[in-house]
């Protein structure tokens, strides 16, 4: 074989030379490498420790199983403060094995403020403040879109808690992405720029197909548009997520249309990475607590026509700044 055909012999890996940070492979803020800006919220995580129950972290940046806590049960004021300081930090609670009530997940959840009403989802016949998805062969899931809950509210959902009734054994899985890590991930200068810019989010981008003619103008009253910044502070931790996504968000204001619409489908992308995300298997009777300030969700659609039978409770949030 000649000379010029030999294969070049190795001495190192390629990524040797490289830094050890993600780089942006072209225009479209494509990204390769490491997410090494996850590092120290890692190791934050690591040395937390609770007093009321055991915490195993799941996730890179978010997402944790708790147990040693049945939430049929009544708990103190200690054990709701511990449990809201988890979710803070985690964004994601997963609790396992929690075969509660209607009632009993009602309860549970008002320990953590007003709940929530939605106008377009049908609830539990008994507890209107239970959003029931109740899929099948002839109700397919149309939630495959990432998307923080309800921001075409003034106050959109500080959290929901979302309990599996029937799971099919294969998919229907949720994915949770920590969009301060998303946040973070972005350039110097994409971060300054979108640094003071909001956005409009409307209801009728998703529900309105359901609002009849004759009631529009009582609903557009009711849930009128509303302004959020496009990058959030989180009340309780101070920290900056993007709060944006394409099911809710029609424009960023003082911005050209294409522009905005570039802008909102370059920002929203960065939740397909993995590095960000969380992906829950659900089973039978599990709990997931989530952070609706800081993570946006995906409920994967990939088992009609199998059944499958969630509910959700929403607790009132605050007004995004």
């Amino acid at each position: 074989m000649p000379v010029d055909q030999v294969a070049r012999e190795a001495i190192k890996d390629p990524s040797a030379i490289l830094p050890a940070h993600k780089i942006e492979m072209d225009d479209s803020g494509q990204w390769i490498g490491p997410a090494s800006h996850l590092a120290s919220e890692r190791e934050r995580l690591s040395g937390l420790s609770f007093d009321h129950f055991d915490l195993r972290p799941v996730g890179v940046s978010l997402g944790a199983e708790i147990s040693g806590l049945r939430l049929e049960s009544k708990h103190s004021g200690e054990v709701i403060d511990e449990i809201r300081q988890a979710l803070c930090s985690f964004k994601v609670l997963i609790f396992r094995d929690q075969p509660v009530t209607a009632e009993q997940h009602v309860s549970f959840a008002r320990c953590f403020g007003e709940l929530e009403k939605h106008p377009f989802i049908p609830s539990n016949t008994q507890h209107p403040e239970l959003v029931r998805f109740e899929k099948s062969a002839e109700v397919a899931g149309y939630e495959n879109q990432w998307h923080h809950d309800v921001t075409w509210r003034e106050s959109p959902s500080m959290g929901a808690i979302l309990h599996a009734i029937e799971v099919p054994e294969v998919g229907g899985d949720t994915l949770f992405c920590d969009m301060h890590a998303a946040y973070m991930g972005l350039n110097e200068d994409l971060r300054n720029e979108i640094d003071g810019l909001f956005a409009i989010h409307d209801y009728m981008r998703a529900f309105g197909h359901q609002v009849e003619q004759t009631e529009a103008a009582e609903m557009r009253q009711k849930f009128p548009e509303v302004i959020h910044p496009v990058v959030r502070t989180h009340p309780e931790t101070q920290q900056r997520c993007l709060f944006l996504n394409r099911i809710f968000t029609r424009e960023i204001i003082d911005l050209e249309p294409e522009k905005s619409a570039a802008l909102i489908h370059r920002l929203t992308a960065e939740s397909a990475y993995p590095e960000y995300q969380l992906r829950v298997k659900w089973e039978p009777d599990t709990l997931v607590f989530w952070d609706n300030r800081s993570v946006q969700h995906y409920a994967s659609s990939d088992y009609w026509p199998l059944t499958r039978i969630m509910e959700r409770a929403s607790i009132v949030g605050d007004r995004p700044t």
